[in-house]
């Protein structure tokens, strides 16, 4: 059981935090009801996320041996036989769906439709050049969206921008971490990482944050965005999502951290509060009238 958990990486249930996103700018965060629901799809997507990753890991048993980071993970290291590694993320799944189309039968088909398009990132989608980081992309996109459905309000078209742009930039700078980190050998473990290089990577980071910083303080400035909450301090919040990145990005370029994103939101004390920091503003200027 220890090494079933371990498979499912734990740790990388801080990327389902999304699903809150439609109930805190839903302004529904109040709203007892909506809460339980929304933690119940973070649940549902703990459960989904973590059985794709067993279900990787079995896939990707043989190269991971290869890697000197991977090789400890358990399917790998053979302290779990792929057999019943299947078998516990046949019940995560079931279990899962199960609970999200009784949430909403939409979060469960958008549920369905990420474990889906999961599976097909590892058995081939991976190892498509673009379209792995964008298929990456497309899974934070499926959380933030399945959360507004749990709380019955319409996903918002800067919601959709906002996190594919974020997400897209986080991926790709792992992907840059991957194939520096792996050298030589990051071809054997990876095949896509030979279609890549360091300046390509370097170009498209640099379109990703761009477009993030610029998507992010239109949002917070848009009349639509005014009139929905009744305030224009949203933008207030600003400096702090553009500390953030110019943090994530500092840890990537000065100390090679992009190759565990879900460690540095939880390790990195000034990237820790500046996330906290733009939540509490957020909070306070959504709901606290002034």
């Amino acid at each position: 059981m220890s090494a079933i958990v371990q498979s499912m990486r734990p740790k990388q249930w801080v990327k389902n935090l999304l699903v809150f996103a439609g109930l805190v700018f839903s302004k529904n965060l109040l709203d007892p009801g909506n809460v339980m629901r929304s933690l119940g799809a973070f649940v549902a997507f703990c459960l989904l996320s973590g059985a794709v990753y067993i279900i990787n890991d079995v896939v990707d048993r043989e190269g991971d041996r290869l890697h000197p980071r991977k090789q400890f993970r358990p399917i790998a290291a053979g302290k779990l036989r792929p057999r019943a590694a299947i078998a516990a993320a046949a019940a995560a799944v079931g279990l899962a769906l199960v609970g999200g189309f009784l949430l909403d039968w939409r979060f469960g088909a958008i549920g369905a439709g990420y474990f889906v398009m999961q599976i097909a990132y590892s058995l081939r989608l991976k190892q498509v050049v673009v379209l792995d980081v964008m298929v990456v992309a497309l899974g934070f996109l499926a959380r933030a969206a399945a959360g507004t459905f749990v709380v019955r309000v319409a996903i918002s078209p800067w919601l959709f921008v906002c996190t594919i742009l974020l997400a897209l930039f986080v991926a790709v700078a792992k992907r840059r971490h991957e194939l520096i980190f792996l050298e030589g050998g990051g071809i054997s473990h990876r095949s896509v990482l030979g279609k890549y290089s360091q300046t390509l990577l370097d170009q498209m980071i640099a379109v990703a944050t761009s477009a993030t910083v610029v998507a992010y303080c239109l949002y917070t400035i848009a009349p639509e965005t005014v009139a929905k909450f009744g305030s224009r301090n949203l933008i207030l919040t600003f400096p702090f999502v553009l500390y953030a990145i110019y943090r994530y990005l500092y840890l990537v370029y000065r100390k090679d951290l992009g190759g565990a994103p879900e460690r540095v939101f939880v390790t990195d004390v000034p990237m820790i509060l500046a996330v906290l920091l733009w939540a509490a503003s957020v909070v306070v200027i959504l709901y606290v009238k002034f």
